[in-house]
C-alpha cells in the first residue's frame, strides 16, 4: 500500500508592514521634520537661529597689566607672568568671562590683533544642549581691552621706606675692585632681580628687599661665591595687640674678607704652619669661596677656608696701590710648574733707578712662562719699607726671617699707548642710588681708575675672564642705553691699535645682548 506524500510548497515571505513615523511641518519654516524627534517643533536650521546658547557670556572683557613688571592680574590680587598668545594668558582671559562654567568648552584660540591697539582678541566654540536629544555647537568672539594697573610690588620700589629686609654688604678696603667683581657676578646669576633698590654707601653697597625670604636667597647666593660672614638683626615696626600678629623689618649685614687679588699677605706663623707649613709671606692669586694664596719662590699654594679665615682674621700687608713698577734684566727659569705658574730666578731693577743708579734685585718669581728680558713687571719692594702689621713683626723676629725677599714680583704690566684706549667688549653695570649727595671729584677720579683697572685684569687673566659674561660693544646701543638708564657699560670696545703685547679678548668669547639679535620691533 502505497501513501501519497504532499509536494513541497513554497511559501513566500509576508512583506513586513512599513512603520511610517509621525511627520510634522516646522512651525518656523514650514519644513518636515520628524515628530518623534524634533526639538519644539523646529528644523535643525531653525534650532540654530532662534536658539543662543551663548547667552549669558560676556562678549567684552578687561584684562590688567603692570607696565613695569608686565605681569598680569588675576582677581582678586593674584599677578602672573604670562607671555602674549600663551596657554597662561589664554586661561586667564577664559577665567575672566562670566557664564562660561555653564556650557562646555570645545576650542579656544587667540586672533592677531596690532600690538599697539592694546585689545586682545579670543576665539571660542562652546557646545550646550538646547532641547532634550539635541546638542548645539557655537562659536564666537570675545573682546579684551587691556589697561594699565600698578602691582603692589612695583609701587613699593616707587615710595621710599617700604622694604622689609636689606642686605648690607661691606668691605673695608681703599678701593672698589672686589665689588665691580661681585658685581658682574651678580648681574650673570640675575641675582638682584628681586631688588627694590639698590644703593651705594660708603664701603659697601645696600640691596632692600619687599620680603624676608628674598634677602635670604641672596644671602645664600653671596655665601656660595665669595668668604663673607654674616650677621642677622630685626627690628619690631608694629604689633596687632589683639591676634599677637608682629611686623618686622630685617637687617643681613654681610662683611667680606678685606684681602683682594694680587695682595700682600703675611700669615700669623701658627696658621701657616697648620695650611701645610707654606712660607708665611704669600701673595694671594685667587679669592673664591675661600682665600687662594701662594708662595712664590716655592710655587706651593694654601687655601684658607672661609671659617678658619673668621676665627682669627688678619689684614694684608700691602695692596696693589703699593706696587712699585720693575724691569727685567735677567731671567732664567728653574724647571718647575703648578699649572700656569713656572718658577723662575729673576734679576729686576726698578724703572725710576735706571739711567740713576744701578742697583738690581735677585728674586724668585712664579711668572717664569710670561716673563722676558726687558719686560715691565709690577711687584712689591720691601727692601726698606715699614709694614705696621704685627703678623710681620712676628715673621721678622722669627726664625724665618731670612726667607723675606728684598722684591716680590705680582704681574706683568703692559704699556698701553693709549690710556683710554677703545675695547670691543663691555661689561653691564646695575643701577644704583648714589643717595643726595653726589661724589667728590677726586671719589669719581678713584672709581674711574678702579674699574679701568679691573677691565685690564680682565683682559690679562683668563680665570677671572670664565667667571663673567662678556658683550659685544655696540655704538648704535651705548647711547640709547644711557639714556634709557639701563644696565650699561661705561667704557667702550677694542680697536686694533699698535698694541700688540697688550692682551685682547677673543670676540668668540663675547655674548650678543638679547636686545642686540634682533628680536625686538624695531620702533
Amino acid at each position: 500500500m502505497s501513501m501519497d506524500l504532499d509536494a513541497p510548497v513554497a511559501i513566500a515571505p509576508v512583506p513586513a508592514l512599513q512603520q511610517n513615523g509621525a511627520t510634522i511641518l516646522c512651525c518656523n519654516c514650514g519644513a518636515p521634520i520628524d515628530g518623534t524627534s524634533s526639538a519644539g517643533a523646529l528644523c535643525y536650521d531653525c534650532v540654530k537661529l532662534t536658539v543662543d546658547i551663548s547667552e549669558g557670556i560676556q562678549r567684552e572683557a578687561t584684562l590688567h597689566i603692570c607696565r613695569d613688571c608686565e605681569r598680569w592680574l588675576q582677581p582678586p590680587a593674584h599677578w602672573i607672568t604670562a607671555a602674549p598668545e600663551s596657554r597662561e594668558l589664554l586661561a586667564l582671559c577664559l577665567r575672566k568671562l562670566r557664564g562660561l562654567s555653564k556650557v562646555r568648552i570645545i576650542d579656544a584660540s587667540f586672533i592677531w590683533t596690532e600690538p599697539h591697539s592694546r585689545r586682545v582678541k579670543v576665539k571660542i566654540t562652546i557646545q550646550q544642549e538646547a532641547f532634550q536629544g539635541t546638542i548645539l555647537q557655537q562659536t564666537f568672539e570675545v573682546e579684551y581691552v587691556v589697561a594699565y594697573h600698578q602691582c603692589p610690588d612695583c609701587a613699593k620700589s616707587f615710595t621710599a621706606n617700604t622694604w622689609r629686609a636689606v642686605v648690607q654688604v661691606r668691605q673695608k678696603v681703599p678701593h672698589k675692585r672686589t665689588f665691580l667683581y661681585l658685581e658682574q657676578l651678580i648681574l650673570k646669576h640675575s641675582a638682584h632681580k628681586d631688588t627694590i633698590n639698590i644703593k651705594e654707601v660708603k664701603d659697601g653697597l645696600d640691596f632692600f628687599y619687599a620680603q624676608r625670604n628674598h634677602a635670604e636667597k641672596f644671602l645664600d647666593f653671596l655665601t656660595s661665591v665669595a668668604p663673607v660672614r654674616t650677621k642677622k638683626s630685626q627690628e619690631l615696626i608694629s604689633m596687632d595687640i589683639h591676634t599677637s600678629a608682629k611686623s618686622y623689618k630685617f637687617s643681613f649685614s654681610v662683611e667680606l674678607v678685606p684681602i683682594c687679588k694680587d695682595d700682600l699677605v703675611c700669615l700669623p706663623i701658627k696658621l701657616a704652619k697648620s695650611v701645610g707649613n707654606i712660607s708665611p709671606l704669600t701673595l694671594c692669586y685667587r679669592v673664591g669661596t675661600s682665600l687662594n694664596l701662594l708662595d712664590p719662590n716655592t710655587l706651593q699654594t694654601a687655601d684658607i677656608s672661609t671659617p678658619i679665615y673668621w676665627r682669627s682674621p688678619f689684614t694684608s700687608l700691602a695692596d696693589v696701590q703699593e706696587l712699585v713698577e720693575f724691569v727685567i734684566m735677567d731671567i732664567e727659569p728653574l724647571g718647575p710648574r703648578k699649572g700656569r705658574f713656572v718658577l723662575a730666578e729673576a734679576t729686576v731693577a726698578r724703572a725710576s733707578d735706571l739711567g740713576v743708579n744701578d742697583k738690581t734685585y735677585y728674586t724668585r718669581t712664579h711668572l717664569g712662562d710670561i716673563l722676558h728680558p726687558g719686560d715691565t713687571v709690577m711687584g712689591y719692594h720691601l727692601t726698606g719699607t715699614n709694614f705696621n702689621n704685627p703678623q710681620f713683626e712676628a715673621l721678622e723676629e722669627s726664625n724665618a726671617s731670612t726667607s723675606i725677599p728684598d722684591v716680590l714680583l705680582v704681574k706683568k704690566f703692559y704699556a698701553r699707548k693709549k690710556k683710554n684706549k677703545a675695547r670691543n667688549w663691555r661689561l653691564k653695570r646695575m643701577n644704583k642710588d648714589e643717595g643726595e649727595m653726589l661724589p667728590r671729584k677726586q671719589d669719581q677720579e678713584r672709581m674711574e681708575r678702579d674699574f679701568e683697572m679691573f677691565l685690564r685684569d680682565v683682559e690679562e687673566d683668563t680665570e677671572l675672564r670664565s667667571t663673567l659674561a662678556l658683550y659685544k660693544a655696540q655704538q648704535a646701543r651705548r647711547e640709547r642705553d644711557r639714556m634709557e638708564g639701563v644696565e650699561t657699560a661705561s667704557v667702550a670696545e677694542t680697536e686694533e691699535t699698535e698694541d700688540e703685547d697688550v692682551p685682547k679678548i677673543d670676540m668668540n668669547e663675547l655674548l650678543d645682548e638679547f636686545g642686540e639679535l634682533n628680536v625686538e620691533d624695531e620702533e
